[in-house]
């Protein structure tokens, strides 16, 4: 599909997308009742023989903007610290693993179901696989134990400052900066709900053309998270329409990517420097080398991955990309790109 990608007229890409990057309406209603299946199954008999009872207090199942990888999450009330989590994670991995192929043996699906076999003791996740080989389109799900340090928030409403200052306190004391975002999971996916579907549909497409990268290139690359909040930041400082040039803000997210020595990005919906000792922290690394990509829902996250390396490799290929017709007019001339700062404001005090 590289082909039919680069050889895509700039006019005619939300066609492509809708073409080739939106998932079959069979497939998805599918795949929905089967994960919802799982997420039943894991959480009535999950836990159920472990030597201390464990509850599942809530699950979330999060579909990201391109239907290739999901995320449900299971959180679970009787950790009570994220170093707990680190310390247990092993323990209900494996726990998780045997219910899956208990669902796997007992339940009929419309869908292919596998339990993947790439699992070790000290994974964040287990993943499973739900494919349909006649439309030859497939989702991976990381299921994903976590402490529930949001608790029941709701989706509009911002988390205490106190988590933050504990998420802070315990990462900083255990040299684990990012290891605990998949608690925010919530948070991330109410950040990428409310966004328009135009937007949806344009890092469906950033996302495609990072696997066709990935393809190419290998490893190591920058992880596509960073570029879905590339996409997002890109749209929000240099468009922010619900109908846009999806051409645009494609070469839009290529220039970031180009320039990412400079980015430096950052959000206040969830924390902000209104708290002392979070904003302690978010000078600390803002300050960074920069690229600098924050997780909107974890200040210790930063996704921009820290492999200038990784970055370098990915800039050379959105480089050699600016010269297809997927970013031409229909005079062969270069279509322009929004007018967008590589890095947030930030007064250091």
């Amino acid at each position: 599909m590289v082909q039919e990608l680069r050889n895509t007229r700039a006019r005619d890409l939300d066609r492509f997308i809708e073409d080739h990057l939106l998932p079959d309406t069979y497939f998805r209603y599918h795949i929905k009742v089967a994960i919802s299946t799982v997420c039943d199954f894991l959480k009535e008999r999950c836990f159920l023989q472990t030597a201390h009872p464990v509850r599942v207090s809530k699950v979330l199942k999060v579909s990201p903007a391109m239907p290739d990888r999901c995320r449900p999450g299971f959180f679970l009330n009787n950790l009570t610290s994220f170093e707990e989590q680190l310390t247990r994670r092993g323990e209900f991995i494996a726990e998780i693993k045997r219910q899956l192929q208990a669902c796997q043996r007992e339940e009929q699906f419309r869908v292919k179901f596998e339990v993947q076999s790439s699992w070790w003791p000290f994974s964040r996740a287990l993943t499973f696989k739900l494919s349909s080989p006649e439309l030859q389109e497939e989702v991976e799900f990381d299921v994903l134990p976590d402490y529930d340090a949001l608790g029941h928030v709701h989706k509009y409403s911002r988390p205490d400052p106190q988590v933050y200052t504990r998420l802070i306190q315990e990462c900083t004391k255990l040299g684990k900066e990012g290891e605990f975002s998949t608690c925010f999971t919530e948070l991330q996916r109410n950040f990428l709900k409310q966004r328009p579907a135009k937007l949806k549909s344009l890092i469906r497409l950033v996302k495609h053309w990072y696997q066709l990268c990935k393809k190419k290139l290998g490893s190591p690359l920058p992880p596509q998270y960073a570029l879905e909040l590339l996409t997002v930041y890109a749209w929000e400082r240099g468009c922010g329409a619900h109908e846009f040039n999806t051409a645009q803000g494609f070469l839009t997210v290529l220039e970031l990517i180009m320039n990412y020595r400079q980015l430096r990005i950052y959000w206040t919906e969830y924390y902000d420097f209104e708290h002392e000792n979070i904003s302690n922290y978010l000078h600390s690394q803002l300050t960074k080398v920069r690229p600098v990509v924050l997780d909107p829902a974890d200040p210790t996250g930063n996704v921009a991955g820290g492999n200038s390396k990784g970055w370098q490799r990915l800039a050379g290929e959105a480089k050699a990309w600016l010269q297809y017709p997927c970013f031409k007019k229909w005079d062969g001339s270069v279509i322009g790109s929004w007018d967008v700062p590589e890095k947030w404001a930030c007064i250091f005090l």
